[in-house]
């Protein structure tokens, strides 16, 4: 894939970043960004130091404002460049969808489009007050695929998602708060250390339960004949073995944090 600095990474203990680097356009993804993103999830998943991945924007103005439409000509001029940066958009949200650990989703400014495609991804969403949403397909003619529509549904449900594209308009950050589309809204200047402090909060939790628990809530999203019942009765049992659950009672008796491997 192609190697390109306008998607960069960084590791901060048992955190890794992601950071969408384009903020002269707002942090609009281009194809060389879509593949970045893939190929930089892929790395974390398989580096086991890494047990929470934050996403972000450059600069103030955006998480993500959706594609960056002065690529067009030579990305997507063709039947051809069409299918495949769609094919691109499509893997690298599945790597944030699919991520077997934790995802956060930092977001400040415009979060549009792509971008809230990429929120929708991660698990959780932590937005300041000035963070703005919309997915303005409606405005543009473009349709919506039923992968992007389906996990925007499974965090806002139906009737909000109905909202969301029927209206195609912005949505502000309380408004994203009432629909339940953000975790946590804080202030414009706490952001990144309000993140930092709740990503190492999760990486210093037992990584086998929480990992456990995001499979678990992924598989209840599924259709029931699609569920995966004996992996997730495994992934508990796992844990009840695991170093970590010895680790943690053993703190919990001597009145000490506890210090986990994940294993």
């Amino acid at each position: 894939m192609t190697q390109t600095d306008k998607v960069l990474s960084r590791k901060d203990g048992n955190v890794g970043y992601i950071i969408f680097n384009n903020p002269e356009r707002r942090n609009a993804m281009s194809l060389e960004m879509w593949q970045a993103c893939t190929r930089l999830m892929g790395e974390y998943a398989k580096d086991p130091e890494i047990r929470v991945v934050v996403l972000a924007g450059a600069g103030d103005k955006a998480f993500v404002a959706g594609a960056d439409i002065s690529k067009f000509g030579d990305e997507r001029s063709s039947e051809e460049g069409v299918k495949r940066y769609n094919e691109a958009v499509e893997a690298a949200y599945a790597s944030v969808h699919e991520f077997p650990k934790p995802t956060i989703a930092q977001i400040r400014g415009f979060c549009v489009g792509g971008g809230m495609g990429l929120a929708s991804c991660c698990d959780l969403r932590i937005c300041s007050e000035d963070a703005r949403f919309a997915v303005p397909a409606a405005k543009l003619g473009l349709g919506y695929g039923y992968p992007g529509v389906k996990r925007l549904m499974d965090v806002v449900g139906p009737s909000f998602t109905k909202e969301i594209f029927f209206t195609a308009r912005q949505f502000d950050a309380m408004e994203a708060v009432e629909m339940g589309l953000v975790n946590r809204m804080v202030e414009n200047y706490d952001l990144e250390s309000y993140v930092k402090s709740y990503a190492d909060t999760i990486a210093a939790n037992a990584p086998l339960t929480v990992d456990s628990i995001k499979f678990i809530v992924g598989e209840a999203c599924k259709d029931e004949l699609k569920r995966d019942m004996k992996r997730c009765e495994d992934v508990v049992t796992q844990c009840f073995k695991s170093a970590d659950y010895e680790e943690g009672r053993t703190a919990f008796m001597e009145k000490r944090k506890p210090v986990f491997k994940g294993r």
